[in-house]
């Protein structure tokens, strides 16, 4: 362990101690809210919470993401219906699948957009994840399902889009103008450790600052039979820095400024963080380093509601070094083998403004922008001097993508019932290889312009029932790793033609939302959101074996989700179900990305007179047959928690959680994880906050 971790778990520690007898006073909330009523910041317009939008979205909150102790953003999607990890759902292994698009080996990271503070994350690497942060350093995560967000977010978010919104100063500087908040986690299974340190201060009336640093390490785990899951682990280290300066008349104006750094550094790991399993790739020395840069300018400008207007500058930059690799390094398959340097340098700016028009029985929010994003993509393998083009790396092909869209949302309102959401995007795309020709074959530059459209219908017919349903399409241009690799692994001469048509996927939606109140008792609430969904995607493009695309006619995805949950002050419930069907239109086999149906159920209990709130959440998961011999059992894994904050005493104020995941200790496989699940863990946090 290198000396900055050790000095971050000693401060943590010392931290937790000097404040274990500070008192701090908890602001209390007797209204009760489900996490359906709770405010959704990606759809383009203020305080609209999630059960009102014509299109399906959950809202985890910083409450959710402590009690689930998550390691990996993936952990939390239990509780989002039609969202799951793919790959090994471990730190470096795991991408993501939404309603059946995504899956670890198909170069699926473009069909689902993931910001982390508005900057677009996107890293394509064979036989490695898409995404590497901390979720200790996370406020709030929004996942919005269906290609309908691709007006705001760009075109091709054909499965939906993730936002992640990392700490605020704010949240911790609710009594005083400065706090510090320490976090200790412990896994048993697979010697899971975390530790982060958070401290945030007021300077003056305008100025919010905060700093935070977290440490996190996992080993290999036992699955349910008690066979070691080997070559998965890792060790990162964290910092986020975070200021927010208001200004101007009214304070109308706000400069908000972030640096998020991961940085992963391990010896022995195993190339294949898919599976983590395959000898032929051996391991490697892994060093991934991830930053994201943001500048973000907001003026309300107060008295003029033609004008909202944010500005958004981000830089993410994602490297990864691996070396001394323990297999042979050779041409062709084996390159991917080799000592190598992979990065993803995107540096995007936003410009968008929201006018507001209103009269008597009408509401109107335009919300109209532009965005300009360029991306460069380098790789480059040391291989056999003489024999192989050291250049270009053969699975990582090396390029700039370009691309500038144009947009436009309104929310018209009608007599506070009738909501119509119109919506357009055109984007134009640009790529370009760094090599002119690779294996004989010419990689001409491309440019794709990409429409998507949307309408969005939503109508409350009283105060308890809502309906509502949209219609939305998108294009997704070839990526440069879809349209520039044409290696030939095998040495027969063959490579894929690199002219591959974009993607159109048309969706379809129709749903019902209800919300109960006072059902059981005074304060009480019910809140409930089903949605139906069709897709058919045109010009699907397909990975064929391990190096080239094509094609195929079309696919067609269908399903139904679920969203339900119940609040009140004693007791608390929480439903996720969902079902998803997929195809190849032309030959109707099943696709290989859409998970088992399941439902996803949590049940508790609290009694806030001594700070203790308890449950179990129960994943069910049903049978599913790919067709082609590939079949996967049907499970139940059960975990409980128990999270206990004092609310008087020398304990005020401290936050203890307990959690035994898979406390049956079930061995399974997830249809969309390619290595077993994990067996029983103990899992238990202490967290303390102080202010001063």
């Amino acid at each position: 362990m290198t000396h900055a971790k050790r000095a971050l778990l000693g401060a943590t520690v010392l931290t937790s101690a000097v404040f274990l007898h500070a008192t701090v006073a908890v602001a209390q909330d007797n209204e009760s809210v489900t996490a359906l009523g709770r405010i959704v910041l990606g759809t383009g317009f203020d305080n609209t919470v999630a059960i009102d939008t014509p299109q399906a979205v959950t809202v985890l909150n910083q409450d959710d993401i402590e009690d689930l102790q998550a390691s990996t953003i993936g952990e939390l999607f239990d509780l989002i219906p039609g969202v799951q990890a793919t790959g090994s759902g471990r730190a470096l292994g795991e991408s993501y699948n939404i309603r059946g698009i995504g899956s670890g080996l198909s170069s699926d990271e473009s069909r689902i957009v993931v910001n982390l503070n508005g900057a677009t994350k996107y890293y394509e690497q064979y036989r490695l994840g898409s995404f590497f942060s901390d979720p200790l350093l996370f406020r709030q995560v929004e996942v919005l399902r269906g290609p309908a967000s691709s007006t705001l977010y760009g075109s091709g978010a054909i499965g939906g889009v993730i936002n992640v919104e990392t700490r605020d100063p704010s949240e911790f500087l609710e009594n005083s103008d400065r706090a510090v908040s320490t976090r200790l986690t412990y896994g048993s299974n697979g010697d899971e450790l975390s530790a982060s340190v958070i401290a945030a201060e007021r300077a003056g009336d305008s100025l919010e600052n905060l700093i935070a640093l977290s440490y996190r390490e996992t080993g290999n785990y036992t699955d349910g039979s008690g066979n070691e899951v080997v070559g998965l682990g890792a060790e990162a280290l964290s910092g986020l820095v975070k200021s927010r300066l208001t200004f101007g008349d009214d304070r109308a104006q706000a400069l908000t400024f972030s640096y998020l750094r991961t940085d992963s550094d391990n010896e022995d790991q195993s190339l294949d963080q898919i599976t983590g399993l395959s000898p032929f790739f051996g391991t490697v020395d892994r060093h991934i380093v991830d930053e994201t840069w943001t500048v973000k300018y907001e003026n309300e400008f107060f008295g003029n509601p033609l004008l909202d207007l944010d500005v958004t500058l981000n830089y993410s930059d994602t490297q990864n070094t691996q070396e001394n690799g323990s297999a042979a390094c050779f041409p062709g398959f084996g390159a991917v083998i080799c000592d190598s340097d992979y990065s993803y340098a995107t540096t995007s700016l936003r410009v968008e403004n929201v006018s507001e028009f209103s009269s008597e029985n009408f509401e109107a929010y335009v919300t109209t922008g532009l965005q300009v994003s360029s991306q460069e993509r380098t790789g480059v393998a040391d291989t056999l001097p003489g024999i192989f083009d050291p250049s270009a790396a053969t699975f990582h092909p090396e390029g700039t993508d370009e691309k500038i869209g144009f947009y436009a949302q309104g929310e018209l309102v009608f007599n506070d019932r009738l909501t119509v959401i119109p919506g357009i995007r055109i984007d134009r795309v640009f790529l370009s290889s760094e090599e002119d020709f690779v294996n004989g074959v010419d990689l001409t530059d491309s440019t794709e312009t990409l429409v998507s459209p949307k309408l969005a219908v939503a109508y409350e017919i009283n105060d308890t029932y809502s309906v509502f349903g949209s219609v939305a399409q998108t294009q997704r241009a070839p990526t440069l790793d879809e349209r520039f690799t044409v290696a030939d692994p095998d040495g027969t001469g063959d490579t894929f033609s690199v002219n591959l048509k974009p993607e159109t996927a048309t969706n379809a939606e129709i749903g019902l939302a209800a919300s109960y109140f006072g059902i059981v008792s005074q304060d009480d609430v019910f809140d409930v959101k089903a949605t139906a969904f069709y897709y058919d995607i045109e010009n699907y493009i397909e990975r064929l074996g391990t190096t080239t695309y094509q094609n195929v006619d079309a696919a067609e995805v269908m399903g139904l989700e679920i969203e339900a949950a119940y609040e009140s002050e004693a007791f608390f419930a929480r439903v996720a179900y969902s079902d998803v069907r997929g195809e190849d239109a032309a030959t109707g086999e099943s696709l290989s990305s859409i998970p088992a149906r399941n439902l996803n159920v949590t049940l508790g209990g609290r009694t806030q007179r001594l700070g203790l709130e308890y449950g179990v959440q129960s994943a069910i998961f049903d049978d599913i047959n790919y067709g082609d011999g590939e079949e996967y059992s049907g499970y139940a894994v059960h975990d409980l928690f128990l999270n206990w904050e004092p609310q008087s005493g020398p304990l005020e104020g401290i936050d203890v959680g307990f959690r035994v995941n898979n406390a049956f200790d079930k061995d399974y496989q997830n249809a969309l994880i390619d290595v077993a699940g994990e067996g029983r863990s103990y899992e238990i946090s202490l967290a303390r906050s102080f202010e001063f």
